[in-house]
């Protein structure tokens, strides 16, 4: 007579139905009875290959739970409207709308949600790619996927994330060239002679985000104290029809009537983006200028200007538009004669400055708004004045060297 097995143990048989079946308990169910599951194939060896799978889910803690069968598109639809619209800020989600609805539903959406492979992924992403896709772009819908996978991880209807073992498209390196000191001075000197000088004044010695520098007001600058706290951020206005009917314009933002469908601004997206920042000397006489500029603007403009009380603000007092921003920056440029940069570049400037300084990590990473000192990597680059640094230090320690400014550069052998 063969031993019984234990209660709970898993049982392999072929029914009449011819068929091999296998019952395999991973839990309890909420109402308390076990959680027994199902499976058949029509051979032994797949069904035993099914049962050990289901067994060592178990084991691990990854086994999908009961109810119904998602598919990419609903867990996705899902997440976005009611796990992550609640909680994060509308930049973000915004872009994992647009990841979602043009290019995760259409390329996987029809996809069971537990039988997604990585492999789909790296199609997807390649034919992305194909079509014309920017390598950011199919890397944007890689982090999307992964980030609403890993919350169907958590809550069960995953064993395991299938974006994480899938490649992304390798992103091509970038490396972003600092201004020099002698830049900055120039686009300075230029800047002076503008209006709202004291913007790039903030950007290129102080690395706020152009978001947080168009965001700041005046009860956020204590010019008495010499300091700065960056407390929230300008966000980019999303137009919708003001008009009813709705007009014939091409887009929302052309209307006559647009109405933001946006919150003006937000708070810092994270708990080390709210910081506040000590003030140069030079910088403070510089705010106090723009001041006194502004006030002079107000007094200008009498009844039709807004009191917003922005640091920047156009010449009504009004807050300014990063588009409009951003072709400030490029004009300024162009007028300083220095090489083209992207705006942001002033912030690699900032970070790149304190370490020529040789500011401590941790000061730096309060005065930049980092939550990880990894953003370091990312900011701070060895310049030629680093280098030149760096080696200076290095003989004086090992063979006593002082820093001789002016010995003449070797110029070779002459005849």
């Amino acid at each position: 007579m063969g031993r019984r097995k234990p209660n709970g143990a898993s049982s392999i048989y072929q029914g009449k139905d011819g068929y091999w079946h296998g019952r395999v308990t991973v839990g309890v169910k909420d109402n308390g009875q076990p959680d027994r599951r199902h499976v058949q194939g029509k051979t032994e060896a797949d069904v035993t290959k099914k049962v050990r799978k289901l067994e060592r889910e178990r084991e691990a803690g990854t086994v999908r739970k009961t109810g119904q069968r998602w598919t990419v598109e609903k867990w996705l639809v899902h997440w976005l409207d009611n796990i992550a619209a609640p909680v994060v800020r509308v930049n973000t989600f915004d872009g994992y709308r647009v990841a979602i609805r043009k290019h995760l539903i259409p390329g996987v959406g029809g996809h069971r949600l537990d039988l997604l492979q990585p492999e789909h992924l790296e199609k997807l992403y390649a034919r992305m790619l194909a079509n014309g896709s920017a390598p950011a772009t199919a890397h944007q819908s890689h982090r999307t996927i992964r980030t609403a996978l890993n919350e169907a991880v958590r809550r069960g209807h995953l064993g395991r994330n299938p974006a994480s073992l899938a490649k992304p498209p390798r992103l091509p390196d970038s490396e972003v060239e600092p201004f020099s000191i002698e830049e900055v001075q120039t686009i300075l000197k230029v800047a002076g002679k503008r209006r709202n000088s004291a913007r790039w004044a903030v950007a290129l010695a102080l690395g706020l985000r152009q978001g947080e520098a168009l965001g700041m007001k005046w009860p956020d600058v204590n010019l008495s104290a010499g300091t700065l706290t960056v407390r929230r951020a300008l966000l980019r206005p999303k137009w919708g029809h003001g008009c009813d009917p709705k007009c014939d314009a091409r887009v929302p933002g052309l209307c006559a009537d647009r109405v933001n469908l946006r919150p003006v601004s937000a708070d810092t997206k994270s708990r080390a983006g709210r910081r506040t920042i000590g003030l140069p000397d030079a910088l403070i006489r510089v705010l106090r200028e723009h001041r006194k500029a502004q006030e002079a603007e107000r007094e200008k403009a009498a009844q039709l200007w807004q009191d917003e009380d922005w640091v920047f603000s156009t010449e009504t007092g009004r807050r300014i538009h990063q588009a409009t921003d951003y072709d400030d920056w490029k004009r300024l440029l162009r007028e300083a004669g220095v090489r083209d940069a992207r705006l942001h570049d002033a912030r690699h400037t900032a970070a790149t400055a304190l370490l020529v300084l040789g500011v401590s990590g941790r000061a730096v990473m309060g005065i930049m708004g980092w939550s990880n000192a990894a953003m370091q990597v990312r900011y701070q680059h060895l310049t030629d004045q680093v280098r030149r640094d760096i080696a200076d230090r290095l003989g004086g320690l090992l063979w006593g060297d002082e820093p001789n400014e002016t010995e003449p550069p070797d110029e070779g052998n002459r005849d």
